[in-house]
């Protein structure tokens, strides 16, 4: 298949459906780990729910700083296929795995040691902290392997690839499925690690997904081919992908870094709030991940478009992107709104004070999930552009100028106390969308032009030649 031709030509609406549908339903499993987690780990009662969403907002923290430069990989990738340059996505492709997996065991290393201090930074309750510890180190252990395979994932998908990580990701997520409540609650000779059991799972599983996935790149026969002799450090090259990167995973670990606030002004309101916060969480990170899905293949889709200087379509699917994002997520949040005790329900059941508190904060939330598609989307389309910069800027101010204040304002300085915390969010959510919106407008975006900047294409020529004259 000639993924430039079907991205860069043709109906924008199918090419977009080709592209975010697969990623849809990749994002779907992988938050089914999550998900899973939650459920089994939920039947410990409240004190292991809230151990496992104390530490989600710090492993995240240091997973969205390193994964956020994988971005500069897509972007590059899907910029260098637009311009069917195989050469230079080959050689993006093992430079990007090896600065992400050097910064991945730095990070894995820094948060193992870190873990005690964060818990104890976030005033956990003593049922509560050596859970969340436990659980805690375990993740960032196993750190190196999902750091693997979140780079083999965002480069596939620059490519255009996004059904080969499906395949790879639903095998996993079905032998999570059987390993978690093995590890957590024991069976036969296999001792029961309680909440600790449930991120050795994961490690195992990813493991397994990242060796995969490393195997699939040097075989090349998936549109992109590892090729070892690249593994050499290109400095110039990786100084400009991490410029291109870097803002990238600002943007990303200032959102994981934002959770971890708010889950310190959560934390005030005592561990049945934690626990309705985390199951709230988790239904808001599944309930967004068609938005998700679509951020993703606009980036690619507006990346390859770019690399083939076709801004007039680049424009086209910038606009048709946002409204398939509000209206969605309109639909989803609706469905939501009238089931939010039902689901709320599922994960922690029994528990009638923190199932009554998560439904209400779903339910604050729910009905503005459509303007989460259109920043999402537009967001996505600022990175394919590779104006990480100001997707970065946009974001901060979503989450550090808007929602952290008033979640602290309305919880801390009025009678609505933990409630203040769930209305911060929509507000903020159609806040950030219109000054999105209106930045967009001005059309700025179009001017950038990352693969003249970088100009790898003439650098590999160059390299290629010598090469051949030396053979």
């Amino acid at each position: 298949m000639n993924t430039k031709n079907n991205l860069t030509e043709g109906s924008i609406l199918k090419s977009l459906l080709f592209l975010t549908i697969p990623i849809i339903f990749a994002n779907i499993l992988q938050t089914a780990y999550q998900l899973t987690d939650t459920f089994w780990v939920g039947r410990l009662g409240s004190e292991a729910v809230a151990a496992v969403s104390i530490s989600f907002p710090f492993i995240f923290l240091i997973i969205s700083f390193g994964g956020g430069l994988t971005i500069a990989g897509t972007i590059l990738v899907a910029q260098y296929k637009g311009r069917d340059d195989q050469r230079a996505v080959d050689h993006i492709t093992s430079q990007t795995l090896m600065m992400v997996l050097i910064i991945s065991v730095i990070l894995a290393v820094i948060g193992y040691f870190l873990t005690p201090f964060m818990v104890n930074l976030i005033g956990a309750e003593p049922g509560v902290y050596s859970g969340a510890v436990y659980y805690m180190k375990i993740s960032f252990i196993g750190m190196i392997f999902m750091f693997t395979y979140m780079v083999f994932q965002s480069l596939m998908r620059g490519a255009g690839d996004v059904k080969t990580p499906v395949y790879i990701v639903l095998g996993t997520v079905l032998l999570n499925l059987i390993l978690d409540p093995l590890f957590i609650f024991g069976y036969g000779v296999m001792p029961a690690f309680g909440v600790g059991g449930a991120a050795i799972a994961t490690i195992a599983t990813q493991g397994l997904a990242a060796m995969i996935g490393i195997v699939l790149l040097i075989r090349g026969k998936y549109q992109i081919h590892l090729h070892l002799k690249d593994l050499k450090p290109d400095v110039p090259l990786i100084k400009k992908m991490f410029k291109l990167g870097f803002p990238a995973s600002i943007e990303q670990s200032a959102g994981a870094l934002g959770m971890t606030i708010m889950t310190f002004l959560v934390a005030t309101f005592g561990t049945f709030t934690i626990a309705a916060f985390g199951i709230g969480s988790r239904i808001l990170s599944f309930v967004i991940i068609p938005a998700m899905g679509l951020s993703m293949a606009t980036s690619t889709l507006v990346g390859q478009n770019m690399g083939a200087k076709k801004l007039d379509r680049v424009d086209k699917i910038v606009k048709l992107s946002s409204l398939v994002g509000f209206i969605f997520l309109t639909l989803a949040g609706i469905i939501v709104f009238f089931f939010a005790s039902q689901i709320s329900a599922v994960f922690i059941p029994g528990e009638t004070v923190t199932i009554q508190s998560s439904a209400l904060f779903i339910k604050i939330m729910a009905l503005t999930f459509g303007f989460i598609g259109i920043q999402m989307a537009l967001s996505g389309a600022l990175r394919g552009t590779g104006n990480t910069m100001v997707s970065m800027v946009l974001s901060i101010i979503s989450l550090w100028v808007l929602r952290l204040p008033l979640a602290y304002i309305l919880s801390m300085h009025t009678k609505l106390a933990e409630i203040g915390l769930w209305i911060a969010f929509p507000a903020a959510n159609v806040t950030a969308a219109v000054i999105t919106i209106v930045w967009f407008a001005r059309g700025t975006w179009k001017q950038k032009q990352i693969t003249e900047e970088i100009g790898l294409s003439d650098e590999i020529s160059q390299e290629t030649i010598i090469e051949e004259g030396l053979n």
